[in-house]
């Protein structure tokens, strides 16, 4: 009953603050439960967060696939400022992901924390949820930062 009544919770948090993508995934749980589907909660659980990235993917990739992005445009990318600075943000966020990975990996309760806070910045600071790595890696640097000014956790 009260995972019913957190999903209702964000599904009017979600239309109230304008973010479809949250009151559409809490409708579809709220869904699952009230059909009785619960048995595929854990494969959405463990595969939803895939199939959110394979799709996330597929939508950067078309331009390759449309014939938009041409060889020039990767010369042109590996010799200026701003596509070195791509290259390096990729990199960089590529492994800001695994240390996240690490953490989800140690200490699996910070998920609540995770989801709490992209629910936040979903509602309040307009954002949009990519994905558990990237915040879960920023709370490793937050994390970090915290002890190396000398707090203690």
């Amino acid at each position: 009953m009260i995972g019913e009544l957190i999903l209702v919770i964000l599904i009017l948090v979600g239309v109230i603050g304008r973010s479809p993508i949250l009151a559409t995934a809490a409708c579809l749980l709220l869904a699952v439960k009230l059909v009785h589907l619960e048995r595929y909660l854990p494969a959405i659980e463990r595969r939803g967060l895939e199939l959110g990235l394979l799709f996330l993917t597929l939508s950067v990739l078309v331009p390759f696939a449309a014939g938009r992005i041409q060889l020039k445009d990767f010369t042109a990318m590996l010799t200026s400022w701003p596509g070195i600075l791509a290259l390096t943000g990729g990199a960089l966020a590529t492994f800001i992901n695994s240390k996240g990975l690490d953490l989800l990996k140690n200490d699996p309760q910070i998920v609540v924390g995770l989801v709490l806070g992209s629910i936040i910045g979903i509602v309040f600071l307009r954002g949009i949820p990519v994905g558990p790595l990237m915040a879960a890696g920023i709370t490793v640097i937050l994390y970090k930062l915290f002890k190396m000014i000398g707090g203690s956790l």
